[in-house]
């Protein structure tokens, strides 16, 4: 099926800056020590559906928490913001927002939903899904990678409700963070709003058991990066020959992601003719997931220019909603 005949809109958002590809990214962080990747590589179609799966695990409590709290507090939040348009960085498979979705029945007018992410072929599932379960839905794909910049992202023309969901925020650090969330405040109209969802602080066993969990399904997602560079960079990883390791920095305040290397390795890049040599144990930092408090993000908050409004959060405090305006100006 064609763009043309898509029962949906369908944008590609062009970088608004200049973005390292996955080449430029391997030469950086792999060819020299310590060696890392950007966690976008994560998501290819497998990676994405893996990822929807770690999030039913046990142990995987930010998927859970945070949809428990959608699910009480959702129509408080559309009654708050009363959206005409929801737009989601990062939308995956969307399956939290149904909850603000279902809680949008109440208005006037249908909301149209507007998911943005770097995967075109899961943006089409989604969009096909929500479109059989909401009738009259309005949907406008933006296929691309928020990180580039937003500039080139079509502003809402009217109220609308921005989403930054699944604690994803901690993947950035402080600087990144900021940086992402004052362009969503430029980005922003007089009555728009921010949902955003964040993982707290917590007890270290908690925290190590949500990206170890029994079934193995993140330590196959984390192998599955090297599967990704296999295909679009011509390597040889062989992933057999690599451990998942997740751990928590109490430092930082973050769990660090690794690929350990369990012997040897000597990998051929034919898209770059180079050859990463790696010693036995030496690792590969694929994702960094910080933790926040409640003073942390209000101050993440206050640097791009929100104020919070709204401040969901369990019982154990687990997990945070923050729903924040733009700031008056001179505050």
């Amino acid at each position: 099926m064609s763009e043309q005949e898509l029962p949906y809109d369908f944008q590609v958002v062009s970088p608004a800056r200049p973005v390292a590809s996955i080449a430029e990214d391997a030469q950086k962080g792999l060819f020299d020590r310590p060696r890392s990747l950007p966690p976008k590589y994560f998501y290819d179609d497998r990676g994405s559906r893996l990822f929807d799966q770690i999030c039913d695990t046990k142990e995987y409590y930010p998927t859970r928490t945070e949809a428990a709290l959608l699910q009480r507090y959702a129509q408080g939040i559309i009654d708050l913001v009363r959206p005409c348009h929801i737009l989601e960085f990062g939308s995956g498979t969307s399956r939290k927002t149904r909850y603000l979705l279902d809680a949008s029945h109440g208005l006037q007018e249908p909301v149209c939903y507007w998911p943005f992410d770097i995967c075109s072929t899961l943006l089409h599932d989604v969009a096909m899904d929500l479109l059989h379960e909401y009738p009259g839905l309005g949907v406008r794909a933006q296929c691309g990678d928020f990180t580039a910049g937003i500039d080139h992202l079509p502003q809402p023309p009217d109220r609308c409700l921005y989403l930054f969901l699944g604690g994803t925020i901690g993947n950035f650090d402080h600087q990144q963070a900021r940086g992402f969330l004052s362009e969503v405040s430029a980005h922003m109209q007089p009555g728009d709003a921010l949902l955003l969802g964040a993982d707290r602080v917590k007890d270290h066993l908690v925290l190590h058991d949500a990206y170890n969990d029994a079934e193995g399904l993140t330590a196959a997602f984390n192998l599955n990066v090297l599967s990704v560079l296999n295909e679009e960079l011509g390597a040889d990883f062989e992933p057999d020959q690599f451990d998942h390791r997740a751990q928590y920095n109490a430092g930082q305040q973050q769990i660090e992601m690794h690929l350990i290397a369990r012997s040897e390795q000597s990998v051929y890049f034919s898209h770059l003719d180079q050859t990463l040599q790696m010693r036995a144990n030496e690792g590969i930092l694929t994702e960094i997931s910080r933790k926040f408090r409640p003073e942390d993000l209000q101050q993440l908050l206050q640097e791009a220019g929100l104020r919070q409004e709204a401040h969901f959060q369990p019982d154990n405090g687990w997990f945070s909603l923050v729903l924040a305006r733009k700031a008056a100006a001179g505050h």
